[in-house]
């Protein structure tokens, strides 16, 4: 009851869009913002994100002897004074990343009571973070499942390459039979197809047969994970509009409920809270940085407070509380 609850939506009745009103076009918002990456993730030549390769760049590394051969321009002049040989300055230069998004194309994103459905936000956020992570170097790829991994697109650079990301990610799902979410093979599948440390973006609402707990923190120990949990607010409490047939987008199954029970309601609300709270202590556990992508907000405001997160946690500072 649980599933087709939190997984459904009311049998003849899923809503569209809410008119957003006059918004400035998506890139135009993001000019100005830089998506925070913690680790040294930066391999391509050109970029702007840190390394872990040793050359000419801002950010200290080490000093060492200098050598016949090395660039003269790196020698660090303040400890050749003050030594009888000259040293070399040596720094962690500035690269591009390879950066995954992990997207669920499943039906139970084809919900929403707000300002949109769940696929529209993961959508925008898609579209978001391959504008903010194609700039400069970085390439993007993306790994797209439904009742498994159905569509890989490969890490590329250029404006081209992000609309081919773009319109793949906005593509229906193949899956022609009714069908449950197998997110733990998609993970799996992830972790043996991203063999360099990357940052890997997870965009799901974990409506999902169990078991994607493992692989998920499997993929946390070699990659910067963060996390978007895609949520709409009549999946965390009900109202109290009689009795509504619920249909599980995934399955087909109908459930009848009785809106108008207070305890049904509370009951309701509580073991969606209960689940909330697992979701996360289980992204949590794979060290994955998780914010919730919620369907009644704007994309972009819940991506800057993300950001504002990540780069306080980066400097070392505790997020504040919420």
């Amino acid at each position: 009851m649980e599933r087709s609850l939190q997984g459904g939506r009311p049998a003849q009745a899923l809503p569209s869009t809410a008119d957003r009103g006059d918004v400035p076009p998506l890139s135009d918002r993001l000019r100005r913002v830089h998506w925070p990456v913690t680790g040294r993730l930066g391999v391509h030549p050109t970029g702007d994100y840190r390394s872990r390769g040793r050359g000419p760049g801002l950010e200290y590394a080490d000093v060492r002897e200098y050598v016949p051969g090395d660039d003269p321009r790196q020698i660090d002049w303040n400890l050749t004074a003050r030594s009888d040989r000259p040293f070399l300055r040596e720094a962690h230069p500035d690269r591009g990343l390879d950066a995954w998004l992990i997207l669920d194309a499943s039906r139970s994103l084809d919900w929403g009571t707000a300002r949109m459905l769940k696929r529209e936000a993961a959508a925008e956020l898609v579209l978001a973070a391959s504008i903010l992570l194609g700039r400069r170097g970085n390439r993007v790829g993306a790994l797209i499942f439904d009742r498994g991994l159905v569509r890989v697109v490969p890490p590329a650079a250029g404006r081209n390459a992000r609309a081919r990301l773009v319109a793949q990610a906005q593509r229906p799902s193949d899956a022609a039979e009714a069908g449950t979410t197998d997110l733990a093979g998609a993970l799996t599948q992830a972790g043996r197809l991203i063999t360099r440390p990357s940052l890997v973006i997870l965009v799901s609402d974990f409506v999902s047969e169990p078991g994607w707990q493992l692989p998920l923190k499997v993929l946390g120990l070699r990659h910067e994970l963060v996390a978007a949990v895609v949520t709409d607010p009549r999946e965390r409490e009900l109202p109290d509009v009689g009795l509504v047939t619920f249909e599980d987008l995934e399955t087909g199954g109908q459930l009848d409920v009785d809106t108008g029970d207070r305890g049904f309601r509370e009951r309701f609300r509580r073991a969606a809270a209960e689940r909330a709270a697992g979701v996360r202590t289980d992204l949590l556990a794979a060290r994955a940085s998780a914010f919730e992508l919620s369907t009644g907000e704007d994309v972009l405001l819940q991506l800057l407070r993300l950001f504002q997160r990540l780069e306080l946690e980066r400097r070392g500072r505790p997020a504040p509380a919420r």
